[in-house]
């Protein structure tokens, strides 16, 4: 049986596909999306309270390099292979490069709930990860774009860096680490308690969504759509190449592996929409949200936790 919170988001699916009235307010879903990435800020941050050591800097240094790593690899492959012009190549590859907090937040459950063992330091992969990609695939948007007005490095800098999922994951982890579990848990305690019921309804609000970008399927872009089938497994291979070097555990190397096979839907198309306005936002949420998130949530997951067995 898949876990709990997943079977909400397949309820979300099947709601959106026989058109049921059952919607989520945009008020609701944006409460959701705070609480949950302000929980996982939190509980990386406590994690980290008292485990905090220079060990960690080539682990986050790695983390950095994959993340601008794997829009450099996609982008060829998205402008020569699938197709899709210059704009949405580097919009899909920088949301491919970049993770989904949701797919963090059920990896994450699927680890508590299996008892894995998970490093301190793993909410510090959402933000590690995201920052390069979202930077790169920019980049490369405006070395090949002839007459781009993108604006100057520093303001895309600022964006980026400003953006409330970064400001939340961060401000949850510095303060989680300042006060740790005992301290803050009269506050903190909220917040994590709650973590699978939030989880649950932010599902299953991505369950309808989800729906809505499959009605109907645009079959004309068949290329892109095997793309988002195919490239989680694809992509898990770096967080497990890079989870065995560095001799993460069990917990931890499931995480790397399902943030590195995700694509985001919530920082990335914030990013690309204000700076690359003929990108396509629409068909990076029908690649990313439409295909990928499904497919990890559902099957990725406990996926690369078997690989991540017989690998490491």
């Amino acid at each position: 049986m898949p876990d709990i919170v997943v079977m909400f988001f397949l309820l979300g699916v099947v709601a959106g596909l026989v058109k049921s009235d059952l919607t989520i307010p945009k008020a609701a879903y944006d409460t959701l999306s705070l609480l949950l990435m302000l929980t996982i800020g939190l509980k990386g941050g406590m994690g980290l309270h008292g485990n905090l050591s220079w060990q960690l800097v080539p682990e986050m240094l790695l983390v950095m390099v994959i993340g601008a790593l794997i829009p450099l690899l996609l982008f060829p492959l998205l402008r020569k292979l699938i197709g899709l012009s210059l704009a949405d190549s580097a919009s899909i590859s920088a949301h491919y490069g970049s993770v989904s907090a949701g797919t963090f937040a059920v990896a994450l459950a699927f680890a508590e709930t299996h008892q894995l063992t998970i490093g301190p330091e793993v909410t510090l992969y959402l933000v590690l990860l995201e920052l390069p990609a979202i930077m790169v695939g920019l980049a490369l948007y405006r070395k090949f774009a002839v007459d781009s007005n993108t604006g100057s490095r520093i303001s895309l800098l600022h964006e980026t860096l400003t953006n409330r999922g970064v400001i939340l994951l961060a401000g949850g982890v510095i303060i989680g680490y300042l006060y740790g579990p005992m301290e803050g848990a009269s506050v903190t305690g909220l917040f994590t308690n709650a973590f699978k019921a939030v989880l649950a309804l932010f599902l299953l609000e991505m369950g309808l969504t989800a729906a809505e970008t499959l009605r109907p399927i645009p079959l004309k872009h068949w290329r892109l759509l095997a793309f988002a089938c195919c490239a989680p497994l694809l992509l898990s291979l770096f967080g497990l190449g890079a989870a065995m070097a560095l001799e993460l555990p069990s917990g931890s190397a499931l995480i790397l592996a399902s943030l590195t096979a995700s694509a985001s839907y919530i920082a990335a198309p914030a990013a690309i929409r204000a700076a690359i306005p003929e990108a396509n936002i629409g068909l990076a949420m029908l690649a990313s949200l439409g295909f990928t998130f499904p497919f990890n949530v559902i099957i990725g997951i406990p996926l690369y936790h078997q690989m991540s067995l017989a690998l490491l």
